[in-house]
């Protein structure tokens, strides 16, 4: 995963995924209200009901076979480890996919919606093992920002543990998505930052390049990207930082707008239905109170 599509197709992936997951949560949560919500951990196409589980079975397997040829060389002979510790992420992800598919097509869903929560967090508990004690020695920037990648990868095990432990969460459900987008976005940038010469941080080069520092002396390039000199690094690790923020504050902002906009359409039907209902009972009873007046008023008369 060590280029710029390496990065790029996996972080579109997740972050589609995380957006689906974000709509449809928010949507189940103001359809059905908290007492009768519940996490779900993959979500049906409107018309292709499995489409979701089908395309992560696929592109698990894709990817699997890509990485175990060391695509784009393919030479089976050489496995190199980095390419089998990816290729373990994915084949988390597949017994994942298969497992929650043959259990709704054995209609045992709820019967064990906890193992598939478990499945889930073990997914992001494999790849936060592999990226912390990964075989490749991510240094300098590129470290900086596989440690940041590492910390969305912890909140998104927390926070499956938590949807399969307390299904009925609100909180822990709404997590999981954020999560799962924010590592999808986050992987976008790496593979912009890091593996396109053009955007990488001023003061720093691309391994794909060579330079010199003011001296006329070659620059020492370690990882993806080596800066020039230590006010290089320290810069780029605060653009680092300021992008993670800025990220996670546009994803923040996309959910309280979707919260928003299904809470309009789903709570405001409702109190319009109830203050119909008010209304019509005050009118009921005001009616039942003039008959109640009009009739001792005749029995005066007669």
């Amino acid at each position: 995963m060590g280029t710029f599509l390496g990065h790029f197709v996996p972080g579109l992936s997740l972050a589609l995924l995380g957006l689906w997951h974000l709509f449809n949560t928010i949507r189940s949560y103001c359809l059905k209200g908290p007492e009768a919500f519940s996490a779900k951990f993959w979500f049906p196409f409107p018309k292709l009901k499995h489409l979701e589980l089908i395309l992560i079975l696929f592109f698990s397997f894709l990817s699997i076979t890509l990485l175990t040829l060391d695509f784009p060389n393919f030479n089976f002979s050489s496995l190199k480890p980095d390419n089998l510790e990816h290729a373990s992420m994915f084949l988390h992800l597949i017994i994942f996919a298969c497992f929650a598919l043959f259990c709704e097509l054995t209609l045992c869903s709820d019967l064990f919606s906890g193992l598939i929560g478990v499945l889930s967090a073990s997914v992001f508990a494999q790849e936060l093992f592999l990226l912390h004690f990964h075989s490749t020695d991510h240094s300098g920037l590129e470290g900086h920002y596989h440690f940041l990648l590492q910390l969305i990868a912890f909140v998104s095990f927390s926070s499956a543990l938590a949807s399969a432990s307390f299904p009925k969460s609100f909180s822990a459900a709404l997590f999981l998505p954020i999560s799962v987008m924010f590592q999808g976005c986050w992987f976008l940038n790496m593979g912009f930052m890091l593996w396109v010469p053009e955007y990488v941080p001023r003061g720093c080069v691309s391994n794909m390049s060579t330079s010199t520092d003011n001296n006329r002396r070659s620059v020492y390039h370690s990882g993806a990207v080596a800066c020039e000199s230590p006010g290089a690094e320290i810069r780029a690790k605060a653009l680092a930082n300021l992008q993670f923020s800025w990220m996670l504050s546009a994803i923040l902002i996309i959910t309280c707008a979707l919260c928003l906009k299904y809470s309009g359409k789903v709570v405001l039907p409702k109190i319009r239905s109830s203050l119909e209902y008010e209304r019509l009972c005050r009118q009921g009873s005001d009616r039942s109170a003039t008959v109640t007046v009009e009739a001792p008023a005749s029995s005066d008369q007669q």
